[in-house]
């Protein structure tokens, strides 16, 4: 089960992003006093959320953290944007609006503004662009855990209490004038380092587990009752020893990775894809709406500190069948993502972006990034992380302190830069 340190709140103000001129975007300006948990950081005093400028298209932004805090990146020039200080060692996540993080701080999910959205108008829509800053709301928790984005919903998991707090991320920018959006709240029965997803249809699937072992996934109802809090068990699951992580394929068939294989759930049942051997842990996954296929990693040694396989599952949840490949090297668990197209995407430690038929198991290239790297023994501690957003994807090199642009299309690094700290966690927002 891991742990987060205490981070302790700060906010620098920084420059607002003048793109083309127009007047001051509403939903920009800052917000009152903190609710959740944790203490008030502030707002920016500069030109900062209050003096939003319109811009020609959404301007797509990266978010990444390092030693000393938070900086945000124009995702097409990788040019910086802010920079946040907050010490500790923070995690990061989309909420799912395409504007804001949630970064886990140990004791909350805190709310940080990326200062891009898009506000829609009939057959058209409007996109600005504002300072990033890291507000003064947050969603109080307890070993702040996974953080699952899924059928127009958000789900935090709370590893030390085993609550779950599911959030429409379209409400975060008019609730934040006020306080935190509405939440519908599930605890099981017992806390463990678990996931949350939910469905389409309001149900929500959660891991079974406490804080000794781990074994399965329930299925629950959607939400009644006073404030929408109710849920029942509707179907379980504990055939999964060990179970980690989430991915959704195609739209609405959900997996997680077992210690013995994967298990999937569509259609309102459960099924179960074995590994080959008898311990052949799936514990990390990457999904895509384009491909009923699931990459993922794949490990076989149960007493290793830190296994370093070369290996590589794809299952396809169309016909339960699993497909290994060997890359010939080793990779980590921040090293997976999908293509626009389905493709699955792997950054091995020789340094090279291998792209894969998930159908076929075929590598149809393997191009060439960063320099060779190790990875670390400590999870926490920076490696070449991938991340794809569009057709592009964006790897960090730690060991130069820079961030590379990949266009998937044509196989080609696009843009390189020098990063003033060195990077670890790595996502994005599409503005």
């Amino acid at each position: 089960m891991r742990s987060y340190p205490q981070a302790l709140p700060a906010l620098l103000a920084v420059s607002a992003l003048l793109l083309t001129a127009c007047g001051a975007a509403p939903g920009a300006g800052s917000g009152p006093s903190p609710s959740g948990g944790a203490d008030s950081a502030g707002t920016s005093t500069s030109a900062a959320a209050g003096q939003a400028k319109e811009s020609l298209a959404p301007s797509p932004r990266l978010v990444l953290t390092h030693d000393a805090g938070i900086t945000v990146l124009d995702a097409k020039t990788l040019k910086p944007v802010g920079d946040t200080p907050l010490a500790g060692f923070n995690r990061l996540s989309p909420a799912g609006d395409g504007r804001h993080v949630l970064v886990a701080t140990g004791d909350s999910f805190r709310v940080y503004d990326a200062g891009v959205w898009t506000e829609a108008h009939g057959d058209h829509g409007h996109s600005y662009a504002a300072a990033p800053r890291l507000t003064d709301r947050a969603f109080s928790a307890t070993k702040a855990g996974h953080v699952v984005n899924h059928a127009g919903k958000t789900a935090l998991f709370n590893d030390g209490s085993g609550k779950v707090e599911v959030l429409d991320p379209a409400a975060l920018t008019d609730g934040l004038k006020t306080g935190l959006p509405a939440t519908s709240t599930y605890t099981a029965p017992d806390a463990h380092h678990g996931v949350a997803i939910t469905l389409e249809d309001g149900k929500l699937l959660v891991t079974l587990g406490n804080e000794e072992s781990r074994n399965g996934l329930a299925l629950l109802s959607a939400p009644a009752g006073d404030g929408g809090q109710g849920r029942t068990e509707l179907l379980r699951n504990e055939e999964c020893p060990g179970v980690h992580g989430e991915a959704v394929a195609g739209k609405e068939t959900v997996v997680v990775g077992c210690e013995d294989g994967m298990l999937v759930y569509r259609g309102g049942a459960f099924t179960k894809v074995a590994s080959p051997d008898p311990y052949g842990r799936m514990g990390n996954q990457a999904g895509s709406p384009a491909s009923p296929v699931i990459l993922g990693d794949y490990k076989v040694d149960r007493n290793a500190e830190l296994e370093r396989p070369t290996r590589i599952s794809l299952v396809n949840t169309d016909t339960g069948t699993l497909q290994q490949v060997d890359l010939g090297t080793s990779y980590s668990f921040r090293s997976l993502g999908r293509g626009p197209g389905g493709e699955a995407l792997v950054l091995g430690t020789d340094g090279a972006l291998h792209v894969i038929d998930p159908t076929t198991g075929e590598v149809t290239a393997a191009i060439s990034v960063v320099g060779a790297w190790t990875e670390p023994d400590a999870w926490q501690d920076p490696r070449p992380t991938l991340f794809v957003q569009g057709s592009t994807a964006y790897v960090t090199e730690p060991a130069a302190s820079r961030i590379h642009a990949v266009d998937l299309k044509s196989g080609k690094i696009i843009s390189s830069t020098d990063l003033d700290h060195v990077p670890n966690e790595l996502t994005g927002v599409t503005g």
